[in-house]
């Protein structure tokens, strides 16, 4: 399960979907004269047509065509030097797994690489400089994705911990809910300094219980991504809980959108699993009830307010 690029290879680069980030990563690996094909569901062409002889496939689908997408590159025959990078931020419904999970149970043999960090996408379209994390347990995989990436506008940094680096950028989702909430309603920077303070250890405890190492959280993928989705109005995420703050339906702001929000299904996975495996996570509780119509905005913050007096 290791890569056989040279460092200064040309790679052949297939991106999974047409989405925002999906694009962005199109142009960002085409400045370096790699050659980028670019597949979604409404292509014209096959998606046999650009796997074939592709050194790097990079999944950029939502985490509900996470599935039908792995079933599609399964029927192809995928070489195992190949190298899958998922950039998706999400959990699986049905068994909780994150998309690498999933990539590398029906991939034993390919390398896998998860890419995340503080990356809005419209910000990296504009050319506005940004950095992120390429993480496997192929360090090398690791490297080759840094070199493909790396630019003077976006700096890729490399780690061993694929899942840490994953569930950083799945669950920062959810808190970024909790901030639109918080700016909504106007509470303040102290409210929200305390918020993003206590989410941090929050997103620590679930993912250490999952197996990520604990520093991993401190880093791009973790409080970095944290601080960027949960202080922009460009994050769907944020725009969600800022909707709910404003009166409006959870199905008016997702048609406002006009595209995913992963912290909405990433909620409701997290709840699940934390019931399933005991992990305190009050920060994403509030934002499940809210989100499911059981608390108001004004009772989320009210109930966070209200926990049992302890140390920090």
């Amino acid at each position: 399960m290791t890569s056989s690029l040279s460092i200064n290879f040309m790679a052949s680069l297939t991106i999974l979907g047409g989405g925002a980030w999906g694009s962005a990563l199109a142009n960002l690996g085409g400045k370096k004269g790699d050659r980028v094909n670019a597949w979604s569901r409404r292509s014209s062409f096959s998606l046999e047509s650009v796997i074939t002889g592709a050194d790097v496939v990079i999944s950029a689908v939502s985490m509900k065509g996470v599935g039908e997408t792995v079933d599609r590159v399964l029927a192809l025959n995928l070489t195992p030097s190949t190298i899958i990078v998922t950039v998706t931020k999400g959990l699986d419904p049905a068994t909780t797994r994150t998309p690498s999970q999933i990539w590398q149970n029906a991939f034993p043999d390919n390398s896998i690489v998860v890419v995340s960090g503080p990356n809005l996408s419209e910000e990296i379209q504009q050319g506005l400089p940004a950095a992120t994390v390429a993480a496997s347990v192929d360090l090398a995989a690791a490297k080759q994705v840094q070199n493909i990436y790396s630019s003077d506008i976006f700096r890729v940094y490399v780690n061993e911990d694929p899942l840490g680096t994953e569930l950083g950028g799945t669950l920062k989702n959810v808190f970024a809910i909790a901030a639109g909430v918080c700016d909504g309603l106007q509470l303040g920077t102290n409210a929200k300094s305390a918020l993003l303070t206590r989410a941090l250890p929050e997103m620590i405890r679930v993912g250490v219980r999952l197996g990520a190492r604990a520093e991993t959280f401190y880093g791009l993928s973790g409080l970095g991504d944290l601080l960027a989705t949960c202080n922009s109005p460009l994050s769907r995420n944020y725009r969600v809980g800022f909707g709910l703050s404003q009166g409006k339906s959870l199905e008016q702001i997702l048609e406002e959108l006009q595209s995913t929000a992963e912290g909405v299904n990433t909620a409701n996975v997290l709840i699940d699993l934390a019931e399933r495996r005991d992990i305190e996570v009050p920060v994403s509780r509030q934002v499940y009830r809210l989100l499911n119509g059981k608390t108001t905005p004004e009772q989320a913050v009210l109930g966070l307010m209200e926990r049992d007096l302890k140390p920090e």
